[in-house]
Order: C-alpha cells, then structure tokens, then sequence
C-alpha cells in the first residue's frame, strides 16, 4: 500500500527552494560565461514541473520567477511569466519524468532553458537594459542556457536515481501499480 505524505511532499519542495534560493544569491553571481549566469530559478522550476507537474510545477515556475524578477534589476514579471510558461509546457504530462525517461527530460529541460534565456534576455534588449543584439544572444543568452543546464544535471541525476523513494519524485504518477511489461492486462 502507498501512502501520500503531502506534508514530505511540501517539505522536500520548500527544501528545494531554498537551496535554489542560496545558491541564486550565493553563486550565481559569481560564476559567469561571458555575461551569462546560472538561473537557479529556472533549475528549481524545471526539477518541480518534471517531477510533479501539473498545478504545482506551474505555480512553483511563477512564484520561483517572482523570486528572480525581485532579486534582478529587470522588468517585473518577465521571467516569472516565462518561467510560468515554461513550467506549464514541461509538466504537463504530469508524471515523475525524471525518473521514467531521464534523456527525454533532460531534452525539454534544454528546449525550455534555451527559450527562456533567449526570451529573457530579448526583452532586456527591448527595454534598453542590453545595447548589442551579438551580446544578447552569444555572451547572455546561450551561455546563460549551458550554465542553467549544468546546474541542473546534479539535481536531475540525484532526484531521477531516489525515483519513486523522493516525494519529489512521488506525484500524481506515483500511485499507479507498477509493472515492467509494456502491456497491462488489468493487473492479471
């Protein structure tokens, strides 16, 4: 019999956060490829939209977005609106990807990565907080995208190999028998 803990499940999220939230402040700004730095924010919304989808990876991605826009010098809104988005496209199979199909994760995670960096900072272009459209694009945006991407991997490796023990890993999908065949004959 499986139990769903939503008070572990709210616990591992918060715990998340806030290592996202510490390493946001901590070192992100001082680790840098060209102008482009980690965006941890977009790492914690990735693992949670992954892991658990549906209405808390979207509401995870808004609010980890607000934490970002707040923190920045940027428009208000812009990442939390993206990474929103984001969330929503990335859980919306609302399952435990990471611990089904962990290179089918790992290739929309890059997508989204690569779409909200590139859009982030285009709108920071458009608002006059960039000059150079080169700049934007080859010294923020893409190696913005390869740091977020390195800093997921870490977290998507140990989170995808806990599977099913993580309450990270233990959302909607979590409930359903488990079996290894790729046909299901009604549990017979």
């Amino acid at each position: 019999m499986q139990v769903k803990d939503t008070n572990k499940n709210r616990r591992d999220v918060a715990i998340l956060a806030v290592v996202c939230l510490v390493l946001q402040l901590a070192v992100a700004p001082n680790l840098a490829l060209g102008n482009g730095h980690i965006n941890f924010a977009l790492v914690f919304a990735g693992i949670v939209a992954l892991t658990r989808g549906g209405r808390i990876g979207v509401i995870c991605g808004f609010v980890a977005g607000l934490v970002f826009d707040l923190l920045g010098t940027g428009p208000m809104g812009v990442m939390s609106l993206l990474l929103t988005v984001a969330s929503y496209f990335m859980g919306i199979e609302v399952r435990n990807r990471l611990a089904e199909d962990f290179s089918g994760s790992m290739i929309v995670y890059v997508i989204a990565a690569v779409a909200v960096c590139l859009l982030h900072n285009l709108t920071m272009f458009l608002v006059g907080q960039a000059t150079d459209f080169v700049d934007v694009l080859f010294l923020r945006s893409l190696p913005s995208a390869l740091l977020s991407v390195l800093a997921f991997l870490p977290f998507a490796y140990l989170i995808s190999r806990a599977g099913s023990n993580s309450s990270l890993g233990g959302g909607i999908g979590s409930s359903r028998p488990k079996h290894s065949g790729k046909y299901n004959i009604g549990g017979v």
